[in-house]
């Protein structure tokens, strides 16, 4: 078999430039390259680096590794999960790898976990190439949809009691679905007191073109916007942020928000004991939920 080859990788290094964080590039040295297809929808790339396992790369842009993925899925989904006080029915928005399914179903009192992925090829491989984060899509308690979830989610009313939003794309065909009509579905998809998280200047199309991994060296202004477009929509609505060495400056955040106006989701309304938390996290905790909406000045006063 011939070895793949990448235009991302050369002379052993994957190189990600995107024109969202201008000036500045990540590289990871490439041990082996695992899988490389043209999607219905997107470029799918997976290599094995020497120092942070396997990558998933979507046109051209880091989602996942098995080093670090673990400080992004815990947070997406505990910070919202935590600020709930009885969640049982949840929606994934995106996510095809499982990670954010596989930590949601750590929560006893979840029942039923659904999700939903424009692209089949993402479980498919993530199934293969990255099991642990994929255990997730074949838990008991999930559910797997192929298909837009911008669609998926104008079928359903006062349905979920949380829906967390893992996919993205600014550029492309669906540009158009970027309106503050999108957090209204989810806002209406909601149950009473129920919760979202997406990222923080996360676009909902669900065509990946190019994944936006926003944070706060490099989009404040859009933060703002996103933050803005919340509140005209939830009562409540705030942003957090965790830090992940590969994606861009090494942050990533995520807009809180719920529907119960006396909720506080900067503090924990549901913990575990130290103990759970040490066995079902490795970033996550109740002193970093509420870390987490504490902002530098420079990005709290742009923000704010």
């Amino acid at each position: 078999m011939s070895e793949i080859v990448h235009d991302t990788i050369q002379d052993g290094w994957f190189r990600e430039i995107n024109h969202m964080w201008p000036g500045q590039a990540m590289t990871l040295k490439v041990e082996k390259v695992l899988h490389h297809e043209k999607s219905q929808y997107q470029d799918v790339l997976i290599f094995k680096s020497t120092d942070y396992g396997n990558v998933l790369v979507l046109d051209n842009v880091i989602q996942c590794t098995e080093r670090d993925e673990f400080s992004y899925q815990e947070m997406i989904a505990h910070l919202a999960l935590n600020s709930h006080p009885n969640p049982k029915r949840v929606l994934v928005i995106g996510g095809g790898d499982g990670g954010v399914l596989r930590e949601v179903v750590k929560h006893d009192c979840v029942e039923e976990a659904i999700l939903c992925d424009i692209d089949e090829a993402v479980p498919r491989l993530s199934k293969q190439y990255l099991p642990d984060m994929a255990a997730g899509l074949t838990h008991p308690k999930s559910t797997v949809h192929i298909g837009d979830g911008f669609k998926f989610l104008n079928d359903y009313k006062n349905a979920f009691d949380v829906i967390i939003t893992d996919s993205s794309d600014p550029d492309g065909p669906a540009e158009s679905l970027f309106q503050k009509s999108y957090f209204q579905l989810l806002h209406d998809a909601l149950r009473e007191g129920g919760v979202i998280t997406t990222q923080g200047c996360m676009f909902p199309f669900f065509l990946r073109k190019v994944w936006v991994a926003e944070n706060q060296w490099l989009h404040l202004s859009l933060i703002t916007r996103i933050k803005k477009d919340c509140k005209e929509v939830f009562p409540v609505a705030e942003y957090a942020y965790t830090t992940i060495p590969t994606y861009p400056s090494g942050q990533i955040g995520f807009m809180v928000c719920t529907k119960d106006p006396n909720r506080d989701v900067k503090v924990p309304l549901r913990s575990w004991t130290p103990e759970e938390e040490e066995q079902k996290c490795r970033y996550y905790n109740s002193e970093i939920h509420k870390a987490a909406f504490v902002l530098p000045t420079f990005a709290k006063k742009a923000i704010q």
